[in-house]
């Protein structure tokens, strides 16, 4: 029985998925790694990646469009099944935490400049169900802030890539990171301190 062989797409589609891995490894090490370490690394030639990716701002923005998707499908994980709103906040930053900590190198790349928008912007829905969760628990009196729910979404926002950021520069463990994260979110909704730190070490098991 003659074994069948990769034809041209299916070569075409492993160097794609190939190249993007490698390339969020790279990036994760140097922001800026060029365009040829990211070949190297991968086992290609430049023309292959350049073939997929004809430029570095179209591989980083395929790179920002798949960590978009996780964080979403990962705040949206986090949320279902929860007892209460409280715990949807903790759950979901707490799964949300477990994707993003993949993809630390966009704060870097956002801060070099125009990528922040396009990382705002890819965010959108998840921001909407989190002013949405905010605004329930502000209405139900479960989180107490002077701030209104959109403006207490932007900021949870913020915090989670001051404590990326954070990381990256050695001022806090990677694996306390994401606890740390939720309880901050929780307390900066009013949640007494004490309240969310038992909340997220159940959660976090």
């Amino acid at each position: 029985m003659t074994a069948m062989t990769p034809g041209p797409s299916s070569r075409a589609d492993t160097n794609r998925r190939r190249i993007l891995d490698v390339a969020l490894t790279e990036l994760l090490r140097d922001p800026d790694t060029s365009m040829d370490r990211i070949a190297r690394a991968a086992g290609v030639v430049r023309r292959t990646v350049y073939g997929h990716f004809p430029n570095r701002e179209t591989l980083v923005g395929t790179l920002v469009d798949g960590a978009a998707e996780a964080v979403a499908a990962a705040h949206a994980a986090g949320r279902e099944g929860a007892a209460d709103l409280a715990q949807a906040l903790a759950g979901s930053v707490l799964a949300v935490w477990e994707v993003a900590d993949r993809y630390r190198f966009l704060v870097a790349l956002a801060q070099r400049g125009g990528t922040v928008q396009g990382v705002r912007e890819r965010l959108a829905p998840v921001r909407a169900a989190s002013t949405e969760l905010l605004r329930r628990g502000l209405d139900e009196g479960v989180f107490v802030s002077p701030l209104p729910a959109p403006a207490l979404a932007y900021v949870h926002e913020q915090m989670l890539f001051a404590v990326m950021a954070a990381v990256d520069d050695g001022l806090l463990a990677a694996e306390e990171a994401g606890r740390s994260a939720a309880v901050s979110m929780l307390t900066a909704a009013g949640v007494p301190a004490s309240l969310a730190t038992a909340l997220v070490t159940k959660l976090s098991g």
